[in-house]
């Protein structure tokens, strides 16, 4: 049998391994659990209320993940929801999915341009701030920490790979320590909330990650306290759509704890 080095490969890598293994199968369980996360759903577009704990993907098809939840609702076709972005695994709150191709392409284009607002929640740990609002700008870049763990690190403009990010915050309540924030990314960088706050000496409470060694007092956070609050998009078939996740309970239990509950009036004076 002749080898031809210089012929294209009819296959990439992984192919092999990821066709030995089953991909996850959906049940009836699987379809009330995401009708419990859905937020509303019209012809082109899902809408859901994601739970901290979740991966939107992993590298194994066999696993059960958001992206693969979403095949409870495909099409008598075959056609299958297609998701449009992703949220950290320990983030909670907004996130959609396109019902169709049109629907896809659409606003794929739309998270694109940017022209998709979202806004997020956050409670930190750090010296006060000296403006009540701010601009986090600093560039970012992959690094790899362990063999199996990529991670993201400020980084000069300068310094290879290094991508522009900026996030524009809000202080909703302060207490001592502790502050409970509404944030606005203005580009969509991998990690760029929790690396954006650990560099300004105020990280995420229970962010395995970046910063968790900086809380020494005692307190722990239930899990990352990081939600995608609010979805602002240009929808497919003209207007706009606003998405709402409401604060979850176990953020709502640590403010009270941390003595933060005013945040919550000053959420909704902000964001009506």
């Amino acid at each position: 049998m002749e080898n031809n080095s210089n012929d294209e490969k009819p296959w990439k890598k992984g192919d092999f391994s990821k066709k030995l293994i089953k991909p996850y199968q959906v049940n009836n369980e699987d379809r009330d659990y995401m009708d419990d996360l859905l937020l509303g759903m019209d012809d082109s577009i899902l809408a859901f209320n994601k739970p901290s704990g979740l991966a939107c993907q992993t590298r194994s098809p066999a696993d059960r993940t958001f992206d693969a939840l979403l095949e409870v609702y495909v099409k008598r076709n075959g056609k299958r929801p297609r998701l449009l972005h992703r949220l950290d695994m320990l983030t909670s709150g907004v996130i959609i999915a396109a019902r169709t191709k049109p629907a896809t392409v659409f606003m794929s284009k739309a998270f694109e341009e940017r022209s998709v607002y979202k806004s997020y929640l956050a409670i930190v740990r750090g010296p006060a701030f000296e403006e009540n609002e701010g601009v986090i700008d600093a560039h970012l870049q992959r690094y790899q920490k362990e063999p199996n763990l990529a991670l993201m690190r400020v980084a000069a403009p300068e310094d290879e790979g290094a991508q522009e990010a900026r996030t524009r915050y809000l202080v909703l309540a302060s207490h001592e320590d502790y502050h409970f924030i509404l944030l606005t990314p203005e580009t969509g960088r991998t990690h760029q909330l929790r690396v954006h706050l650990e560099h300004i000496g105020r990280p995420i409470l229970a962010d395995p990650y970046y910063g968790v060694a900086q809380l020494e007092d005692g307190f722990q956070a239930p899990r990352l306290m990081l939600h995608a609050y609010r979805l602002l998009t240009p929808h497919p078939e003209g207007g706009e759509i606003d998405i709402i996740a409401d604060t979850p309970d176990d953020m709502r239990e640590c403010l009270a704890q941390l003595s933060l509950e005013e945040g919550l009036l000053a959420l909704k004076e902000k964001t009506g």
